[in-house]
C-alpha cells in the first residue's frame, strides 16, 4: 500500500479509505479541507491506483495492513476512521480486529453480509464488457458526463487521476474484490467490543442490502448511528459532494 499524508503529524490521525476501483484521491478534498486540524491520511489500497501492480488479496489482508501501519505511524490509534463502499467495509473489519483502533468510524454505503448474487453479475459484467468499460476512452467520457451535472463534476486535477488509475485495474484485482467484499464477507461479533463512536451513513437510492446492513450494524452495536442521504446514490455524498460531506461530518468530529 502507498499513503499520502497531510497536516501535521502532531494533530489527531484521520484515516480516510476509498472505495473499490478508486484510489487515495477518492477522499482528497476532504483531506485538504481537514488538514488545517488534522494529520489526514489516504491510504491506496493493493491493486488501485499507483499500487496496482501489487495483488488485492480481501477485505481482512486489508485491513490488518492498514492496522499494522497505524501502530507503526500513529502509536497504534486514530481519532476517526472513514471508508466508503468497500474502504468502509475494511473500516468494519478493523473495528472488529482491534476495538480500540479508533475513537470515531464513519461507514458510507458498505455491505457486512454475503451477496453472492450481485458479486456474479459484477464478475460478468467485467468478463463481458471490463476492457470498455475501463479504458481510457470510457474514463474521458465519464468525465464529460459528470461536468453536465454541475454539483457532481470532478475539479480537473480529479479528472486526471480518475483517468489515469481507472485504466490500470487489472481484471484480478476486480474479481478478488468482488469476491471478498460481496460474496464473502461477514459482519464478526466481535464488532459488538469496539468503543468507537459509529456513524453509518447511506444514499436512499442505494441497494437493499446497504440498507439492511446499517440495520445488522446497528444490532450488534446499538449505539450506531444511521444517516440516510435523501436522493442520493452510493457513495454520491463522499466521492462527488465533499463540501456536503464536510457539512455533514463536522458535527459528528466535535461530539
Amino acid at each position: 500500500m502507498k499513503f499520502h499524508e497531510f497536516g501535521n503529524r502532531a494533530n489527531p490521525h484521520i484515516m480516510m479509505i476509498h472505495g473499490g476501483g478508486n484510489a487515495w484521491w477518492n477522499y482528497l478534498r476532504q483531506a485538504r479541507a481537514l488538514s488545517e486540524d488534522y494529520h489526514v491520511i489516504l491510504p491506496t489500497l493493493d491493486g488501485h491506483g499507483e499500487e496496482y501492480h501489487t495483488e488485492y488479496v480481501s477485505t481482512t489482508d486489508s485491513a490488518q495492513k492498514l492496522i499494522s501501519y497505524i501502530d507503526e505511524n500513529c502509536g497504534g490509534h486514530l481519532f476517526m476512521l472513514c471508508g466508503v463502499s468497500l474502504g468502509g467495509q475494511i473500516v468494519i473489519e478493523m473495528l472488529s480486529l482491534r476495538g480500540d483502533i479508533s475513537q470515531k468510524a464513519m461507514i458510507d454505503g458498505s455491505i457486512c453480509y454475503p451477496q453472492p448474487k450481485t458479486e456474479r453479475f459484477c464478475a460478468a459484467v467485467v468478463r463481458l464488457f471490463g476492457g470498455v468499460m475501463f479504458s481510457r476512452v470510457s474514463c474521458r467520457c465519464q468525465m464529460l458526463f459528470l461536468r453536465l451535472c454541475p454539483k457532481m463534476r470532478f475539479p480537473k486535477e480529479l479528472e486526471d487521476y480518475y483517468i489515469q488509475d481507472i485504466p490500470l485495474l487489472r481484471k484480478n484485482t476486480l474479481y478478488n474484490m468482488y469476491r471478498t467484499y460481496m460474496a464473502e464477507y461477514q459482519l464478526k461479533e466481535n464488532i459488538s467490543k469496539t468503543n468507537a463512536q459509529i456513524l453509518y451513513c447511506y444514499g436512499s437510492k442505494e441497494m437493499k442490502c446497504v440498507k439492511r446492513s446499517a440495520q445488522l450494524l446497528k444490532e450488534k452495536v446499538p449505539s450506531c448511528r444511521i444517516y440516510e442521504a435523501k436522493g442520493y446514490n452510493h457513495g454520491e455524498l463522499a466521492i462527488y459532494r465533499p463540501n456536503e460531506w464536510l457539512k455533514f461530518v463536522e458535527p459528528f468530529l466535535n461530539t
